[in-house]
């Protein structure tokens, strides 16, 4: 029971993160490794503020707001100096490096004379509380006029620049949510385990497209769940796999390999999944051709 509610838990945490990287892998369509960087610097941020004697409510918004600042710097090097984006995000990822070591001074921090948010009461609930809170002010915001036209960004970006819209303010929009929900779930993971730490963002990258990939295997002809539903609920799976994983005698050590591994394992499905429809589909549209033609009379 106690794995449970830790693989839960740690889920909701990195529910915060799928959301981020749902946002630019999947409306954007951009790959940004710069999370990678985020992710940390949001725990590093936390720890920065936290150690001044600020409040662990606002610590943690801090994290967000300058996780929002990588983003605007990722975009700026896309948008702006025509770099190409998967090399912005390293070139951030890279810059961030060095900031986060700089931030405090040393690659660890310890927290746990410090308080955090969940002093306030049960963990879970005050995380499922606030990935229920991004998940409905996400989808709001994405019903609005600016949040059609992101979406649409990366959808069709002609389409956007023949309304007479800037498209680059949108990516650099998506970009600055993506990071700050980044850095906010580093902020949301650095007071859950008690310390932040430089090599927290390692492979990162993979727990936020593991949790997006095995969300949309959920029902995923379904227009009802909606994306960030889906990110939520793959983040929770995902730990809670890596959870029986460690459980059932798995090596620590070999954790990030099976990350790998049910990355490709859900992507593989979704696959062949997709061509098994298609193959059924032009099968049942064959049949009906056929029964459809007009029979001949002698």
């Amino acid at each position: 029971m106690t794995l449970l509610m830790t693989s839960i838990e740690q889920g909701l945490i990195f529910a915060v993160l799928a959301i981020g990287v749902f946002i630019t892998y999947k409306l954007l369509d951009v790959a940004d490794l710069s999370v990678e960087g985020t992710f940390p610097f949001g725990a590093f941020v936390f720890a920065k503020f936290i150690s001044m004697g600020v409040n662990p409510l606002i610590s943690t918004l801090m994290a967000f707001l300058f996780g929002t600042l990588a983003g605007l710097l990722t975009s700026i090097m896309f948008t702006k100096l025509k770099i190409k984006p998967l090399l912005s995000g390293i070139l951030t990822m890279t810059i961030l490096y060095s900031i986060n070591l700089r931030i405090n001074g040393k690659s660890n921090i310890p927290l746990f004379s410090y308080g955090s948010i969940y002093d306030l009461g049960l963990t879970i609930l005050i995380l499922a509380i606030i990935v229920l809170s991004i998940k409905v002010i996400m989808d709001l915001f994405l019903k609005t006029e600016i949040g059609y036209l992101l979406t649409a960004t990366g959808d069709n970006e002609a389409l956007v620049k023949s309304l007479g819209e800037n498209s680059n303010k949108y990516k650099i929009m998506g970009l600055m949510i993506s990071n700050g929900l980044v850095a906010l779930s580093g902020a949301l993971m650095a007071q859950y385990q008690g310390f932040a730490d430089i090599t927290m963002g390692s492979s990162i990258i993979v727990v936020a497209l593991a949790s997006i990939i095995i969300g949309d295997t959920i029902k995923k002809n379904s227009n009802f769940i909606k994306g960030t539903t889906r990110a939520i609920i793959g983040a929770v799976i995902y730990k809670i796999i890596g959870g029986v994983a460690i459980d059932l005698g798995l090596n620590p050590n070999d954790l990030k390999a099976i990350n790998a591994i049910i990355v490709i394992a859900f992507i593989s499905y979704n696959n062949f999944a997709i061509d098994i429809f298609s193959i059924f589909r032009k099968k049942e549209g064959k049949e009906s051709v056929e029964n459809s033609k007009p029979i001949k009379e002698f």
